[in-house]
């Protein structure tokens, strides 16, 4: 008896849960957030290691960030960003196999939608909670909120420098002294490739991986 309560009350939470960031997702789709879980992490971790942290966030329209830039993070991180629901089951079947073989996960196969999720409800932190949670909001957001919308919050929310850049305004500005606008071709594949660690590493030091994104964006036609 006491275990179905529990069981009950723990499947309560996780609806209610999931109602509130319904309506959170709603809000987004015409409301820009004013901070995200990791912006929040990140100024706790500050607090905590007492560190010094100035957070810079300039949220800007997807019109004024160049459609290089767009394409480059898309070429990067989710090549199959318009054709999903907000899951990429493909490019999952393809990481478990190749893990299977390898015995040991390989890469991650998130999509964009899943990391705006992370970005905006959670934390860097990984356990397998937040994970399942990622999985069931992702279509949802895909849903309420729609591609375009989706990638231009995910450009404007992500890190994309040391402790205290977010979005792509403030990360040209650091890495190039330029708007998101003026981003080129070379520089906005440089800029993609430093997502997966963006607070170690350098878009100058990015060749090889800068030149892969290229080459995936010519690929695709862009």
């Amino acid at each position: 008896v006491v275990l179905r309560k529990i069981v009950i009350g723990s499947l309560l939470f996780l609806v209610g849960l999931h109602a509130v960031w319904a309506m959170a997702l709603a809000g987004l789709r015409v409301m820009n957030p004013v901070t995200t879980g990791v912006q929040i992490q990140r100024r706790i971790d500050a607090l905590f290691h007492r560190t010094p942290y100035r957070k810079r966030y300039t949220f800007v329209s997807l019109a004024r960030i160049s459609p290089e830039m767009q394409h480059a993070v898309i070429s990067a991180e989710d090549g199959s960003f318009y054709q999903h629901h907000g899951i990429d089951w493909a490019e999952l079947q393809k990481v478990a196999e190749e893990s299977g073989e390898k015995g040991e996960l390989t890469r991650g196969a998130s999509t964009l939608t899943q990391q705006l999720v992370k970005n905006l409800f959670f934390t860097t932190h990984r356990n397998p909670l937040r994970k399942l949670c990622e999985y069931t909001l992702a279509p949802m957001a895909d849903r309420i909120l729609g591609k375009r919308r989706v990638l231009e919050l995910y450009l404007n929310v992500v890190e994309w420098g040391p402790p205290g850049i977010f979005g792509i305004e403030e990360g040209a500005k650091f890495h190039y002294k330029v708007s998101a606008a003026q981003l080129s071709r070379e520089q906005a594949a440089r800029m993609a490739a430093i997502l997966p660690a963006p607070r170690r590493w350098r878009p100058a030091h990015m060749d090889d991986y800068s030149a892969i994104i290229l080459a995936r964006m010519g690929k695709a036609g862009w």
